[in-house]
């Protein structure tokens, strides 16, 4: 089978980047192991609502979203996508196992028979493998484990205390859930954010956008590697969208630790940290709300009066924590990293990630799109996709002139 392009994963980013080709009427197709939108079926808590309104989930040449200022849930965007990806050359439930290059493209291998393109664009995502640190071989056998992305709802984990590990925006939602299910829930922490969900009345995106945060560019931050490891905002959809924050959570009832470090054969080990965690957290919280009134001021912005937020004071929890009685369970919210064992081109780096520069990798005709800063902050958001999608429709577009160029030649 011959097309122009392959795009490999039917998730926001390849779908956006498809109804871009479309437009230009550029041959494509889009290849996807699952169903449309399969993360986000088969990796994602029952209860998960984005952390972004509306207003900012707008995939390209589609309509605005309902209720502007609501948060979709888990089954609406995957609604969203189904119905965003109808028309869209689509084949579901094939998968990737090789793609290699060829004189005048690549070969795209699947279970499903075999492509030629000229073009191959990566939308595999920015959350792709799971990321569990290596200590959670040392726990013992009686201990449940599992990552966030297998997590779906409370009566799926067996009795007794959990430990959630992270404190990123899933790590706090999944403490505060199990905790108003009345489990025992301690959570370990270490380097993370902490903003409110609204500030001087307006949600805190909103703030974020007017501020031109969003949009910053990958060429503009000194330290791009330390910009994409970033702490994402612990900001909630859920209930039209709420706060969370670690002075939240402990006010629910869970156990707020430093650092997970290690297991012993009895116990899992826990850092003397959090409070140097806690004042870096609010240290770049004040820098974001000086910036928001600082905005206001000069702007004339319409706002509520200033407030202030407090410093979070937390009294630690304990240092250790017994397995088999105060511990059942540990849920992994460590994150995700990328692998691409299908890929047998040489543009990886050191650490296994892809080489790129916007997008645009160093073989010809090899592109990605949905990576975290990819171009811009937002590179990664549901509605931010789009932008870096037309970026990349324009690079592949302009490749093909160029090659029509040559060949004239």
């Amino acid at each position: 089978m011959r097309t122009e392009t392959v795009i490999i994963g039917a998730g926001q980013a390849g779908l956006a980047l498809s109804r871009h080709l479309t437009a230009r009427g550029h041959d494509h197709v889009v290849l996807e192991r699952g169903r449309v939108g399969e993360r986000w079926r088969s990796e994602r808590w029952d209860s998960l609502s984005l952390l972004t309104p509306n207003w900012l989930n707008r995939l390209p040449y589609a309509v605005p979203l309902a209720h502007p200022d609501g948060f979709l849930d888990r089954e609406g965007v995957i609604a969203y996508l189904e119905s965003y990806s109808a028309g869209a050359p689509v084949r579901e439930r094939t998968a990737v196992v090789r793609v290699s290059p060829t004189p005048d493209g690549y070969h795209v291998a699947t279970d499903r028979g075999d492509w030629a393109a000229r073009n191959v664009v990566i939308a595999t995502g920015d959350c792709d493998v799971p990321r569990i640190p290596d200590a959670a071989a040392t726990a013992p056998p009686s201990v449940h484990q599992l990552h966030a992305s297998r997590y779906r709802r409370p009566e799926q984990l067996p009795d007794g205390g959990v430990l959630v590990v992270g404190a990123g925006p899933s790590g706090q939602q999944l403490a505060a859930e199990l905790r108003r299910a009345g489990r025992d829930v301690a959570l370990a922490v270490g380097r993370h954010a902490r903003t409110p969900r609204t500030y001087r009345g307006r949600d805190i995106f909103a703030w974020l956008h007017a501020l031109g945060q969003l949009d910053v560019h990958a060429d503009d931050v000194p330290d791009l590697a330390a910009a994409r490891r970033a702490p994402s905002l612990p900001v909630s959809g859920a209930a039209g969208g709420e706060s969370l924050g670690l002075d939240h959570l402990a006010r629910l009832g869970v156990v707020v630790t430093g650092r997970f470090l290690r297991f012993t054969e009895r116990t899992a080990l826990l850092a003397d940290d959090l409070e140097h965690q806690l004042r870096e957290a609010d240290r770049r919280l004040y820098r974001t709300l000086a910036r928001i009134d600082d905005h206001i001021e000069r702007t004339g912005a319409p706002a509520e009066p200033a407030e202030t937020l407090p410093s979070v004071s937390i009294r630690p929890g304990p240092e250790r924590l017994a397995l088999g009685t105060e511990l059942r369970t540990v849920l992994w919210a460590t994150g995700y990293g990328r692998a691409y064992p299908w890929l047998d081109v040489p543009v990886l780096d050191a650490a296994g990630e892809l080489a790129h520069r916007e997008g645009i990798t160093a073989a010809p005709g090899l592109f990605a799109v949905g990576l975290r800063f990819q171009r811009t902050r937002k590179s990664h958001f549901l509605g931010g996709v789009g932008d870096d999608a037309a970026h990349i429709a324009a690079a592949i577009a302009e490749a093909r002139c160029e090659s029509r160029l040559a060949r004239a030649a």
